[in-house]
């Protein structure tokens, strides 16, 4: 199998695809794996509410299968809540939704004014942003104070999200916690934040009144995020492979240049550290959904809806196409593409991931991401581009089919963690590594947990002929 790439002087070449992709998987044959997967959801949330010391903050990532707490910011809490509602959502337990409605009563307030972090659309839109399509869906009774306490709540984490912000030279984005000369791939995925405020009918308001527009805000960090954190074999730099990501782009904040490729969690600014491009192709594909949703007349100021759907859309399929090219054939990605020991596993494209290697991690919190961002894509192509849409969609089905079994899916009743085999800062030495192992394995993170519940749900809907699972359903 192959799809159409870029070369670097701007002609197609062909790529051949890694991941084996099953195109004979359809959504009902991984209904028994989605069952025994949400049993096993209820035990690990239940596990960590009865265990978890929530006075040492949000719980980020395992160690010897118990969740502990480390990072720069709270950028995990909305995802311990969130996969409470999440697993309400899917199977009706009550206690459940009473837990996470509750905890984000309680707990989840003060992210909605934090000014320090570019994570709103993880933490909010995950609480209450999920609970308020919950009620919207029909799913929680209709309460209008309830409904008026989680709109008011989303307004407002999306023109924090926007306040922070970086003019350049050809528009802006929002800064990452690094400060106003960083813009980070991540941040694709929690524009989500700006586009419900917006949907709302909410704007930031500035010095001397000024009305500014959150969705010309996202609108420019989408653009910027294209073009400065993906690469598209047009001939940027020596290492221009089309679909690679950045990590972080670095700008020059008094003069709005743009500077170089960077790398917090990645190896270098150079290589693509796997989960940022799925947080570009979970991203891109959920905000293309929402565009179609939308009025020509709204783009008018922004160049155009079909303008911006082109840049979107590109983004999109360059990084879907790089994921499926440079991915081992199950569908799980080591944690970053130009990791230095790689090449020490020989030809490991051409086999399914081993997450018990000696030299490099597996991310498969990046494959519970990017699962998601391909079966949408998929889906939003279905009427442009039957051929590619069905290449994402099958390729999304058959990650989906590897995380949901072992050695991903978590099985030991006392292990906290839902998906094995997690990284999260391997630069940094902050994973676990087990006794015995010369790598971090065998550990889960908050995110990889919700964004496969997400994952989970989504496929869920569509296995069940539900409605259709967005993060706007809660606005329309």
């Amino acid at each position: 199998m192959y799809s159409p790439g870029i070369s670097p002087r701007g002609k197609c070449q062909t790529q051949y695809l890694m991941i084996k992709i099953n195109n004979a998987l359809k959504p009902a044959d991984l209904d028994n794996k989605l069952r025994r997967f949400w049993e096993l959801s209820g035990q690990k949330i239940r596990l960590i509410q009865k265990h978890y010391d929530e006075t040492k903050g949000s719980p980020v990532f395992t160690v010897e299968g118990g969740y502990t707490t480390r990072g720069w910011t709270e950028w995990t809490q909305g995802f311990q809540f969130g996969s409470a509602i999440l697993q309400y959502d899917a199977t009706g337990e009550d206690d459940m939704l009473t837990y996470g409605r509750g905890k984000t009563i309680e707990l989840m307030a003060p992210h909605i004014s934090h000014t320090g972090v570019h994570d709103h659309g993880f933490n909010n839109v995950s609480t209450y942003g999920n609970l308020l399509r919950l009620m919207v869906e029909g799913k929680t009774p209709m309460n209008e104070w309830e409904k008026h306490f989680y709109e008011l709540a989303l307004k407002i984490t999306g023109a924090v999200q926007a306040s922070r912000w970086t003019p350049i030279r050809d528009g802006g984005f929002i800064h990452s916690f690094n400060g106003p000369h960083s813009l980070f791939v991540d941040t694709i995925r929690t524009c989500r934040a700006l586009i419900v405020s917006h949907a709302l009918g909410h704007v930031l308001q500035a010095e001397n009144d000024v009305r500014i527009s959150l969705l010309e805000r996202a609108v420019q960090h989408m653009r910027a995020t294209a073009q400065y954190a993906i690469y598209y074999g047009e001939g940027r730099d020596a290492y221009d492979i089309p679909g690679r990501t950045a990590h972080e782009s670095v700008f020059n904040t008094t003069d709005g240049n743009y500077r170089c490729p960077n790398a917090q969690q990645g190896f270098s600014g150079f290589t693509t550290w796997t989960r940022g491009l799925a947080w570009a192709i979970c991203g891109y594909a959920e905000e293309l959904e929402w565009l179609d949703t939308q009025s020509e007349e709204s783009f008018a100021p922004l160049g155009g809806k079909a303008s911006v759907e082109a840049f979107m859309v590109k983004a999109a399929r360059a990084t879907c196409d790089f994921y499926i090219a440079h991915t081992p054939t199950d569908g799980i990605p080591y944690w970053d593409t130009g990791a230095p020991l790689l090449h020490k596993l020989g030809d490991y494209l051409d086999r399914p991931a081993d997450p018990y290697n000696d030299y490099e991690p597996v991310d498969s919190s990046a494959a519970a991401i990017a699962a998601q961002g391909l079966m949408r894509l998929g889906k939003y192509l279905e009427k442009r581009d039957a051929e590619a849409a069905s290449r994402y969609w099958q390729t999304g089905l058959t990650v989906m089919d590897t995380l949901l079994d072992e050695p991903y899916l978590s099985t030991e009743p006392d292990h906290q963690g839902l998906i094995l085999h997690s990284i999260y800062h391997r630069p940094n030495g902050w994973d676990h590594i087990p006794k015995g192992s010369k790598i971090p394995c065998g550990e889960s993170s908050m995110w990889g947990d919700y964004h496969a519940r997400e994952a989970a749900i989504y496929l869920q809907r569509i296995v069940r002929n539900e409605r259709y699972y967005t993060f706007f359903n809660c606005v329309s």
